[in-house]
């Protein structure tokens, strides 16, 4: 990824970042805690049922939606294994800088920097309830593998980053997934809409954060996949 991303301050007072030469941040200037906590928190993992659930997410970016699934985890004792693709690790002076552990009280400071701080490529235990691996990944050229209830798919939009919104890349997402997986993501595309149906999701498009109008949640049924798309 080109050039260093720039820090600035959303309108819930969290930071985000600005990457120029895409034109795009890493979350709403709406608010990146309310965006994060609205699309994957409350509409992903706490929609999910059961004691236990592995989790996958597409672009760990600033490590936000770790950070609020980790507190959230812990709260609610909830035990998740949380596995995280990311092609363009942030530099660590960067992320010193970000507000998030100031936001979220004295434990989401330790999580934060615990998250940071864990090692790449193998699993971390962090709390009896919250386990991370980081993983440097490409996911339009490498072999994923796994099986997980939730996918957070929060990479960089269709329009700036078309190449991770592929029928192919979707596939990918498919395999590690089983019924009853949930997908969500801040997109609403219909060309994404039409590709999850395809490969048999059912896709409920649903009210998202302030700036947002609708947002997707899918969740895999035992429907026959429709290649159509």
């Amino acid at each position: 990824m080109a050039g260093r991303p720039k820090l600035q301050v959303t309108g819930d007072g969290s930071h985000t970042l600005y990457v120029e030469s895409l034109d795009e941040h890493y979350h709403s200037h709406f608010g990146a805690l309310t965006e994060s906590r609205h699309i994957f928190i409350n509409t992903g993992l706490g929609f999910c049922p059961g004691e236990s659930i592995s989790i996958l997410e597409a672009g760990f970016g600033t490590g936000l939606n770790a950070l609020l699934t980790a507190l959230y985890a812990e709260e609610n004792r909830k035990h998740v294994s949380y596995v995280t693709l990311e092609k363009y690790p942030l530099e660590d002076d960067l992320l010193d800088k970000l507000n998030y552990a100031g936001m979220t009280g004295s434990r989401g400071k330790w999580m934060f920097d615990a998250i940071h701080a864990a090692t790449w490529e193998t699993p971390v235990v962090l709390t009896p309830w919250f386990t991370i691996r980081k993983m440097k990944f490409d996911l339009t050229a490498d072999t994923l593998s796994g099986c997980f209830d939730l996918i957070y798919y929060d990479a960089f939009g269709p329009d700036k980053q078309p190449e991770m919104w592929t029928p192919a890349v979707m596939d990918k997402i498919n395999a590690v997934t089983r019924a009853g997986s949930v997908f969500v993501t801040y997109s609403a595309k219909g060309s994404l809409r039409r590709m999850l149906k395809g490969l048999g999701f059912e896709v409920s498009l649903l009210p998202g954060p302030p700036g947002k109008r609708v947002i997707i949640r899918a969740v895999k049924n035992d429907t026959l996949a429709d290649a159509s798309f």
